[in-house]
C-alpha cells in the first residue's frame, strides 16, 4: 500500500498483483474507488486473454460501476511486446 499526494489530491495504491489465489480478495478494496488503474503486460499474448477477463469482470461489480479506468499495456520496450491497438482490441 501506497499513499501519494499531489497537490490536494490523495492517492491510495495497492498492487494486488495477478496471482489468481489473491483475485477474489480485490473486492474488499472497491469501496471508495475513484479510479482503477489496470496494468497489462503487453509482451504476453498467452495471458491477454485472462486479463481480458479479469478486467471485465473488476468492472461489472457495481462498487466500481462509477469508476474512471486507466489501461497500461505496460512493457512496450520488448520487442515482441503487442502494440497498444492489439491490446486494446
Amino acid at each position: 500500500v501506497k499513499t501519494v499526494t499531489l497537490n490536494k489530491l490523495n492517492f491510495a495504491m495497492w498492487d494486488f498483483g495477478s496471482r489468481t489465489q489473491i483475485r477474489k480478495l480485490w473486492q474488499h478494496y472497491y469501496h471508495g474507488t475513484n479510479a482503477v488503474i489496470y496494468m497489462v503486460n503487453s509482451n504476453d499474448k498467452d495471458r491477454i486473454s485472462i486479463a481480458q477477463e479479469e478486467l471485465h469482470q473488476l468492472m461489472s461489480n457495481e462498487l466500481l460501476v462509477d469508476a474512471k479506468l486507466l489501461v497500461f499495456a505496460n512493457k512496450q520496450d520488448l520487442p515482441l511486446a503487442m502494440p497498444c491497438s492489439e491490446v486494446y482490441e
